[in-house]
């Protein structure tokens, strides 16, 4: 099966292609893209209508982390406070590098798990970004009408009207996603002065010495060091997602030089405009974290935008924009967990692998995984109904999986630059410093990994306990024993398509 499918997948000739031709470039990529499918074994079947700047783009906007230093620092601010949360190239990504890079042995097992990994990320993620902006939209109705109540089912369909946005947008608007993550783009860098400048200009700030060296241990840990270890859920979140670029890298064009450059100039600008939030919105909470803690909207960043506008109208602005753009970052997350799951499904990594990995001629996009995503959305967001706290257990634990496939991934490149076995050539090299990168790397996600699945608070009670560790296990064992029954006769991993030559 392994030999038909590669001889069939490997049939692709590259072709050069005129410059003047600009559909079939789009169709089928530069000459280096039909050169890295055809080694790869694969058929090109996407749309290559990105570039490095809308590449960029969407990257940019659905790691959000300015927007995420906002809407998602209530786990660091109470584990923390202010000084410790501010100190604190195909679509398969992660589990397509573990199949190239893992020693023999472990390559078919190892790249199987990863996949799960990054499916179980991905999925949950859709849900937890439209469960963010869903929470948003809430606080900002509480903040105009005081005597509203919410209930569970209300702030569920909102997220079920989030998710079904982006699900139409992506199946309908998908050919327009490039153009539209680049007009996104200048709102993301536009939203950021828009919001930082009335800040900086209305807000009264606090002493800088007390904001950046005052540590606190609101969870009761008796240890100053372990809460911010605790807390580092916060930062860890809103950097997390630098990968889902490589999902969407056989809809790149020239992607072997586009995307590592675009992945990198990601981390570093979103990285610089999320710490001079950070620390401004620290700034203008100054002592009083609790308060800010407690306010209704049950956002801290309204809370804070009104308190230095006295103003709903420039708050609902402010806020707005967040919206928006973490709207849009939903919108980006569906993509990626699609083709992700699109990918894996086209190596027969899960069930219904046909079905999952089948595109549509004239739609040029995997539209039944995009179905399926939204279907997966659709069914976590209904748990919320009946408990917050299991779904928010649910939805974090994408956190979790991601992590573990950037370990999984990183420590089999790291293991053959210790060997000194040849890596692949590559358009973009770390040089003399991958390796200490990589391990790095790999020191801090670890610790991460462990971290995120800490509670809020020691002796915690059942309903409050972090039970991720325990969802994550009864997947990653589920994996193991799918594995074992079904995907080790079916599974090859993408190693096995790869022209050696």
């Amino acid at each position: 099966m392994t030999q038909d499918r590669s001889e069939q997948q490997g049939s692709l000739e590259v072709q050069e292609v005129p410059s003047e031709h600009g559909s079939l470039v789009e169709k089928n990529g530069t000459i280096g893209d039909q050169r890295d499918m055809l080694r790869m074994g694969k058929t090109q079947e996407l749309r290559r209508n990105f570039r490095f700047v809308t590449i960029f783009g969407f990257t940019m906007v659905l790691m959000a982390t300015w927007e995420a230093q906002l809407s998602a620092n209530g786990f660091g601010l109470v584990n923390g406070g202010t000084a410790g949360l501010i100190w604190a190239p195909t679509t398969g990504g992660q589990y397509h590098w573990v199949s190239e890079f893992a020693p023999p042995s472990g390559q078919k097992f190892l790249s199987y798990i990863v996949g799960w990994l990054c499916v179980l990320g991905w999925q949950v993620g859709n849900t937890a970004v439209a469960f963010l902006n869903s929470q948003q939209i809430q606080g900002l109705i509480i903040l105009n009408n005081p005597d509203y109540v919410p209930k569970r089912w209300h702030l569920t369909l909102l997220v079920i009207g989030v998710i079904t946005f982006c699900q139409v947008f992506n199946t309908f608007l998908a050919s327009k996603l490039p153009l539209v993550e680049g007009i996104v783009l200048i709102l993301h860098f536009a939203g950021f002065f828009a919001i930082l400048i009335p800040l900086w200009v209305c807000g009264e700030r606090s002493d800088a010495k007390e904001v950046f060296t005052t540590f606190t241990d609101g969870g009761g840990w008796g240890n100053i060091g372990l809460s911010c270890l605790v807390g580092m859920l916060s930062p860890i979140f809103s950097l997390i997602g630098p990968d889902s670029a490589t999902h969407m890298s056989e809809e790149l064009r020239d992607a072997s030089k586009s995307l590592p450059r675009a992945m990198i100039a990601t981390v570093l600008v979103n990285g610089a405009m999320g710490f001079v939030m950070l620390c401004t919105f620290c700034l203008m909470i100054g002592n009083n974290v609790e308060e800010i803690l407690a306010t209704p909207t049950k956002q801290p960043f309204i809370q804070v935008f009104y308190n230095v506008t006295q103003s709903k109208a420039g708050t609902n602005a402010m806020t707005a924009i967040l919206i928006v753009l973490a709207m849009f970052g939903c919108v980006t997350n569906i993509a990626t967990s699609s083709r992700q799951i699109w990918a894996f499904a086209r190596d027969n990594g899960l069930p219904f692998s046909k079905w999952l990995a089948h595109v549509r001629p004239g739609w040029d996009i995997p539209l039944n995984s995009v179905m399926i995503s939204y279907a997966v959305a659709i069914l976590l967001s209904l748990i919320n109904i009946g408990s917050t706290v299991a779904f928010n257990i649910v939805t974090s634990l994408g956190t979790g999986a991601l992590l573990c496939s950037y370990i999984v991934s990183i420590s089999c490149v790291t293991l053959k630059r210790l060997r000194g076995e040849k890596l692949l050539p590559s358009h973009f090299s770390l040089g003399r410093f991958g390796l200490p990168i990589n391990i790095f790397s790999i020191l801090f996600l670890s610790l991460a990994f462990v971290m995120i699945f800490f509670p809020t608070v020691p002796h915690p009670s059942p309903a409050a306990m972090n039970w991720n560790v325990l969802v994550f296990g009864v997947v990653l064992v589920f994996s193991i024993f799918y594995f074992l029954v079904r995907g080790r006769y079916r599974y090859d991993g993408p190693v096995a398509y790869v022209k050696k030559s």
